[in-house]
């Protein structure tokens, strides 16, 4: 079968969605969670979860998006987007999560090598570091994570804020573009400390979670999402995906439609050194939706 082009990045030194009942409007859409010791060892966060949007409210972000860009410029020259990196550990030392600036620097350097194909960059706009414990271990929604957003929250629509944690029992998780308006505070992602570049969860260290949060973060679905629906995740270039790689299932091809599964994507969930791209289209995507709700 003909693969679909694809924006191939280097081998270098990710979700369960909480969705509401009502129709999504730019305000519904909620936030991706990764979830954590689904088929590895629980001791170790898992890039697996489950992508629950229902096509309703896939097509009522995509109208909404479509509608915003009437008139606009849906294509973004190179944008630089600063990053403000928030760690948060239970205690001072690196086994608590006080991630040292190397590793740091690593990450940015691993987001812009990923990214390297598309018109944005990273830039580390500042880092800092907050011992809060009950922070450190909280998860998606939680009064804890809430607090941590109030109180470090920094920039505007246009910038990242890359909290490093243990993102509860996740191995990620990370909001929307449409739902900055709603609650600007809450906006960016949270990523386990451990999946950072040398960080030491083993199936994921070499930084791609961010990278994948980063990629919800500017507009993106799974590429599983809605199996083996042709619309699926709003993406043309992306081959059909019934459910999430799990490792690195080389040939995998679980839907009809042309093309194996999309295992080598950074917004599937294989092991990290199985991702190596993003494509054009999640690409052209990534500047809708920037220009959209961040521009």
């Amino acid at each position: 079968m003909r693969l679909p082009a694809l924006i191939a990045m280097p081998m270098l030194l990710a979700t369960l969605f909480v969705v509401p009942s009502t129709t999504a409007t730019s305000s519904t859409i909620p936030a991706a969670e990764c979830l954590a010791g689904s088929g590895r060892a629980a001791e170790q966060h898992d890039h697996h979860d489950h992508a629950d949007f229902s096509p309703a409210q896939v097509a009522a972000d995509q109208a909404d998006m479509e509608r915003r860009l009437t008139g606009r410029a849906a294509r973004l020259a190179a944008t630089s987007i600063k990053v403000y990196v928030h760690v948060v550990s239970k205690d001072t030392t690196a086994a608590g999560g006080n991630v040292p600036d190397s590793k740091i620097a690593d990450q940015i350097k691993v987001m812009n090598q990923t990214y390297g194909g598309t018109p944005f960059s990273f830039v580390l706009a500042g880092t800092d570091r907050t011992v809060n414990a009950a922070w450190h271990n909280s998860g998606y929604g939680t009064a804890e994570d809430r607090a941590m957003h109030q109180a470090l929250h920094k920039g505007t629509a246009k910038d990242l804020n890359f909290y490093l944690a243990t993102a509860g029992s996740n191995l990620g998780y990370a909001t929307f573009p449409s739902q900055y308006s709603g609650n600007p505070v809450g906006d960016g992602i949270v990523v386990d400390f451990q999946s950072v570049p040398g960080g030491s969860n083993p199936k994921a260290n070499l930084g791609y979670t961010g990278t994948h949060e980063a990629g919800h973060w500017l507009g993106l679905y799974h590429t599983f999402e809605g199996g083996c629906s042709t619309t699926g995740d709003q993406v043309a270039d992306t081959p059909a995906e019934l459910t999430p790689a799990k490792g690195c299932p080389e040939g995998q091809d679980s839907c009809s439609a042309p093309g194996a599964d999309p295992i080598h994507n950074y917004m599937d969930y294989g092991d990290d050194p199985c991702m190596n791209q993003f494509t054009a289209g999640q690409s052209t995507r990534m500047q809708q939706q920037f220009a959209a709700y961040r521009a």
